[in-house]
C-alpha cells in the first residue's frame, strides 16, 4: 500500500475559453482513483478549478483580476466542484471529504500538526480527500498562489510515496514543444540535477492556451523540489491521461520523474523549510556560512554581518551569504532589533548587552533547515 497525492490542474478540467468543466476529463480521473483505492491504494486529490466553474456558473467572460471578487467567485465555484467530485466518486460508493487550506493553517506548529492528524485519520477511515486552496478567505501575502505549491506541501505533510502532476502536456521538455520542434522530452531527473536542471521553465504546461489557470512549469519544478527534499517522488504527466498512474506505479517510464533525496528532513525541519514564510533575512560572513553549511552548527551573533526585515523572536528568517543567496531557513531566537544590537559579537556578551539571559544561538541547528540542494 502507498500514499498518493494527485493534483490536477485547471488546464486540464475546464474548456480554455469558457470554463467550463470537462465532465469526460472528471469521470476518467475518478475512476482511476476508485481503482488505485480498490488496489489497496491511499490517495489525496489535490484538485484546482474554483474559480473557472465559478465563472462560467455566473456568467462571467474572463478570469477576475480583483480579489475580492474572485473569492466570492471561488466561493460559488468551489460547491459545485465539490458537488460534481462528490456525484461521481459515489456512484462508486467512494467517500470523499472537502479539505480547505490557507497557509495561515501551516504557518502556526499546532494547526499543522491538526491537519497532519485530520488527514491520517481520513485515510485510515477509506475517504479520498479532496484539496484546494481557500480562496474565499486567504489572503493575499499568506496565499499559497498555485496547487502545485499546495500539493507538494501535502504530500510532505503526509510523507506521500508519489505526487503526480497532472497538466496539460505529457512530460517536462527541454523547451516548449508547441513552438520547438527540438524539444527534448526529459524523462528522469535526480535529486541531485533537480537544482541544477537548466531547462526554458516555458517549456510546455503554462497554462498559456488557459486564463483559468495559475500554474506552470515553473511551479511545477518549484513543487519537485518541495516534494523530494521530503522523499517523495514526483511525477510531471498529462492529465487527460490519468491511466497512466497505474501504469508508472507498475513500472512504465511515462511522464517526468523525480527522483526523491533519501528522507533525511524531518517532519519539523520541513514545516520550517516550505510552510513558514520567511519574514526576514540575516547576512552572515564565510565563517558562519561554513559553520552552517558544511558542520551543521548553530547560527551565532558572531557571524551575522547585516539584518534585513522587521521580525520578532520565533518567527522563520532565511539565512543568507553576502551575496544574498539563501542557503539556509530558521526559527531565529531573537527579534530583529535585538540581532541588529548583537550582531557580530560574540556570545557570552549577549545577557550584558541586551540586559536578560537568552539563547546562545541566534538560530539553533534543531530549528535551522538547509534549503534548495545544499
Amino acid at each position: 500500500m502507498q500514499t498518493l497525492v494527485i493534483k490536477i490542474g485547471t488546464s486540464s478540467l475546464t474548456e480554455p475559453s469558457s470554463g467550463d468543466i470537462h465532465i469526460s476529463a472528471i469521470a476518467s480521473l475518478v475512476e482511476v482513483v476508485v481503482k488505485l483505492r480498490q488496489v489497496g491504494h491511499r490517495v489525496v486529490l489535490v484538485s484546482s478549478g474554483a474559480v473557472g466553474i465559478g465563472c462560467a456558473r455566473l456568467g462571467i467572460k474572463e478570469k477576475p483580476s480583483k480579489i475580492s471578487l474572485k473569492q466570492a467567485i471561488a466561493a460559488v465555484g468551489q460547491g459545485r466542484l465539490m458537488g460534481i467530485y462528490d456525484d461521481f466518486f459515489g456512484l462508486f460508493n467512494q467517500p470523499v471529504a472537502q479539505v480547505l487550506l490557507t497557509r495561515a493553517n501551516l504557518i502556526q506548529r499546532q494547526h499543522y500538526i491538526n491537519v497532519y492528524s485530520t488527514f491520517q485519520e481520513l485515510l485510515e477511515l477509506g475517504v479520498v480527500p479532496i484539496v484546494n486552496e481557500n480562496d474565499t478567505v486567504a489572503v493575499e501575502e499568506l496565499k499559497f498562489g498555485d496547487n502545485d505549491t499546495l500539493s507538494a506541501l501535502v504530500a510532505s505533510i503526509i510523507e506521500a510515496d508519489w505526487l503526480f502532476l497532472l497538466t496539460d502536456v505529457d512530460r517536462l521538455y527541454s523547451a516548449n514543444p508547441r513552438l520547438d520542434p527540438d524539444a527534448i522530452p526529459i524523462l528522469t531527473v535526480n535529486h541531485q540535477d533537480l537544482w541544477n536542471l537548466d531547462i526554458d521553465t516555458n517549456s510546455g504546461g503554462t497554462n498559456a492556451q488557459n486564463q483559468w489557470g495559475t500554474g506552470g512549469m515553473a511551479t511545477k519544478l518549484s513543487a519537485a523540489k518541495i516534494a523530494a527534499i521530503a522523499g517523495v517522488k514526483t511525477v510531471i504527466c498529462k492529465g487527460s491521461e490519468p491511466n497512466s498512474i497505474p501504469k508508472i506505479l507498475a513500472g512504465e517510464n511515462l511522464g517526468t520523474q523525480f527522483e526523491p533525496q533519501p528522507r533525511t528532513v524531518n517532519a519539523r525541519k520541513r514545516w520550517i523549510a516550505y510552510a513558514m514564510i520567511p519574514v526576514g533575512k540575516l547576512l552572515l560572513d564565510e565563517g558562519a556560512v561554513n559553520a552552517v553549511l558544511t558542520k551543521g552548527r548553530s547560527l551565532l551573533p558572531a557571524g551575522i554581518i547585516d539584518v534585513f526585515g522587521s521580525f520578532e523572536a520565533q518567527q522563520a528568517v532565511s539565512l543568507c551569504d553576502r551575496t544574498g543567496k539563501e542557503l539556509a531557513r530558521g526559527l531565529t531566537n531573537y527579534s530583529s532589533t535585538e540581532i541588529q544590537q548583537i550582531q557580530g559579537q560574540q556570545s557570552e556578551h549577549i545577557s550584558q548587552i541586551l540586559g536578560f539571559e537568552g539563547s546562545d544561538t541566534i538560530v539553533h541547528r534543531d530549528n535551522l533547515v538547509l534549503m534548495d540542494g545544499y
